[in-house]
């Protein structure tokens, strides 16, 4: 019990469910319009679904950045502990609510858009899986880059994060999207797969980020 309460004191429910609801947020809109476009060009163009997956970031960032810092992303979380700037005893917790919600989402997708396309969003590689895993490395090395400056200097934080985050997020996305889907995110990629059982190449989407 002495466990729980010192994990309650320092508000982890609050961030988990906070990770939870902006990562499902997230993989809800970015898989659901990569989806929607990949079915039919005309509904979701693949620069919206790209635009659409920047703007998601940016408003989550701007919700639940002040509750859990809003990263949405294993990768993201690994990366901040990395560099000291967040606890790694709450690693696992992180990722496992960002797991959490980002199979939720592909689940609701399923249901949602099952007679308009099997596929809810999952990333495969349209080249080799060594072409997607250095395209993903270097995407995610981009975001990750802009992710930690913002997030670390104090003269460019606040207001602007999650303007230039998401950005970040949209700009790699329309460059990677065609070689390799454009994760940048283990749990945004691990959640389709489940939901759509289609575990092609999933070790890309993890290790590269």
């Amino acid at each position: 019990s002495n466990f729980f309460q010192k994990y309650y004191r320092s508000g982890i429910i609050k961030k988990v469910i906070a990770e939870i609801i902006a990562t499902y947020l997230l993989v809800f809109v970015t898989c659901g319009a990569a989806s929607l476009s990949w079915s039919d060009e005309h509904k979701v163009s693949k620069l919206g679904a790209s635009v659409a997956g920047g703007l998601i970031v940016t408003v989550m960032i701007y919700a639940v950045g002040h509750i859990s810092g809003a990263h949405m992303n294993p990768a993201v979380t690994f990366a901040f502990a990395a560099v000291r700037h967040f606890p790694w005893t709450q690693v696992p917790v992180y990722a496992a609510a960002q797991v959490t919600g980002a199979i939720s989402a592909a689940f609701t997708l399923r249901v949602l858009l099952h007679p308009v396309t099997k596929n809810v969003g999952t990333t495969t590689p349209s080249g080799s899986d060594i072409q997607a895993l250095i395209m993903e490395i270097v995407v995610t090395f981009s975001m990750m880059f802009i992710t930690s400056a913002v997030a670390t200097d104090t003269k460019a934080i606040g207001e602007l994060a999650g303007i230039a985050v998401g950005s970040a997020v949209c700009i790699t996305s329309i460059l990677a999207g065609p070689v390799s889907g454009g994760s940048m995110n283990p749990a945004r990629s691990i959640g389709p797969a489940m939901a759509s059982n289609d575990y092609r190449a999933i070790w890309v989407y993890i290790i590269g980020p």
